[in-house]
């Protein structure tokens, strides 16, 4: 029997990087899937990739109402869900004294309202003893220069689901975070130019004690542990950074 055969999963943010590879681990391992995104190239890449599984939807997870419709959406294709993972996220690599309103505004409305509204939304549909992952950061957990507003939002998102874990424990569904470090994706998860995206990937792997980026796939197998297999963990974020905060190179 294949490994998640019969389970139901939502990811927010899943048309490509570590989310795709999430989408793309339960649809391998027999899962039915609802993965969001607002790029058309990439829902229509997921698409394709995915196959009859995966429903892929277009959602602005910075838009309240777009996440309402999510619910109604997911709730009529998949009724209960198993695993929600709640992972779309937007960051800017700025100093502190030169970020905007707007980047502020978009880094907090996509990564922190957009989490607590996402969870908000689709909790009712995940079935007594199923979960939540939250997509948080280790940027959260030091101070890491040119990060101050995105490690404030991720911040947040970590105590939302220590809060969630409590709120949702009578109901069995156990609520965690895993906390990424440097990750090999297209876009390594920054709004940056070319350059600046190489110059942050060499970084990634100088002071990495592993001395290499994390895979989307390594990453996906954090959140599949966290939302199958931890079954008395909640409340917990599962730091996966190759060393990253703890071990000295």
């Amino acid at each position: 029997m294949s490994r998640f055969a019969g389970k139901k999963a939502v990811i927010s943010g899943g048309t490509h990087g570590m989310g795709f590879a999430v989408a793309m681990a339960l649809v391998d391992g027999g899962a039915e899937v609802l993965i969001t995104g607002r790029d058309e190239q990439n829902l229509l890449k997921a698409r394709r990739e995915l196959g009859s599984a995966a429903h892929v939807v277009r959602c602005d997870v910075a838009d309240v109402d777009d996440i309402r419709a999510l619910g109604e959406e997911a709730g009529g294709r998949l009724g209960e869900i198993d695993l929600l993972h709640v992972n779309a996220g937007y960051a800017k690599l700025e100093p502190f004294d030169q970020v905007t309103v707007e980047t502020y505004d978009r880094t907090f409305a996509v990564n922190t309202r957009g989490a607590f509204f996402t969870a908000q939304v689709l909790a009712p549909l995940v079935r007594d003893g199923g979960a939540i992952v939250f997509t948080t950061s280790i940027a959260n957990i030091g101070g890491s220069a040119g990060m101050s507003v995105y490690a404030g939002a991720k911040a947040a998102v970590r105590s939302f689901a220590q809060v969630f874990a409590a709120e949702l424990v009578d109901r069995g569904i156990r609520v965690n975070a895993v906390s990424p470090g440097f990750v090999d994706t297209p876009t390594m998860g920054v709004d940056a130019s070319p350059r600046e995206r190489q110059e942050f990937h060499a970084l990634g792997d100088q002071i990495t004690p592993m001395k290499r980026h994390g895979s989307p796939e390594e990453i996906a197998a954090a959140v599949l542990f966290l939302g199958f297999e931890a079954t008395f963990t909640t409340g917990q974020e599962l730091i996966a950074d190759g060393g990253l905060v703890v071990v000295s190179a």
